[in-house]
């Protein structure tokens, strides 16, 4: 196993607790991990990144340029990020945010109406975890097994009352 994956968006849509959910459901799964935040001057609507690396072997650095996964969250991301998807990878694009289709024919790709889903279902903040559900789903090196878990340790205590939430929101997007 060696994903590197590339989550990207606007600030405020959870492109950073995304991959800290999935760096530490790497980590419990004990394989070895690397989460590199990066966003803009503005938290809230700036632009956001997030590199997460989940592989059998040691990271060398925590840099993703050519990951075999992106999540696009805004177009924008989707513009900046698409050619850089190695061949073969996926990108995973929400589709009520991004009318624009994928140029390439050499990556699969999936597109999640996540924030339509995620207002629909009754927690609209929520489609960074639908995303990330449907990349569990699609990727075949990773399982919906551990995500409780994993969820209990990055949700902080004082948000202890939004874990069965997330947790919704991950097998929302799982079954889609």
């Amino acid at each position: 196993m060696n994903m590197q994956i590339l989550i990207a968006g606007f600030g405020g849509q959870g492109v950073l607790f995304a991959g800290k959910f999935l760096a530490t459901k790497g980590l419990i799964e004990e394989k070895n991990v690397s989460w590199l935040p990066s966003y803009g001057p503005e938290m809230r609507g700036g632009t956001a990144n997030c590199s997460v690396i989940i592989s059998d072997d040691p990271v060398g650095s925590p840099i993703v340029s050519e990951p075999n996964c992106l999540i696009a969250m805004n177009l924008p991301s989707l513009r900046r990020y698409e050619n850089s998807v190695v061949p073969g990878g996926m990108i995973l694009v929400d589709s009520t945010l991004i009318e624009e289709k994928v140029e390439r024919d050499d990556v699969s790709v999936f597109y999640v109406p996540a924030t339509k889903m995620a207002k629909d279902a009754g927690f609209a903040t929520l489609a960074n975890m639908i995303l990330c559900g449907k990349l569990i789903k699609e990727c075949s090196d990773m399982s919906f097994e551990n995500t409780k878990e994993a969820l209990q340790k990055v949700i902080p205590p004082r948000k202890a009352n939004l874990l069965d939430i997330n947790l919704n929101a991950l097998k929302v997007g799982f079954d889609y």
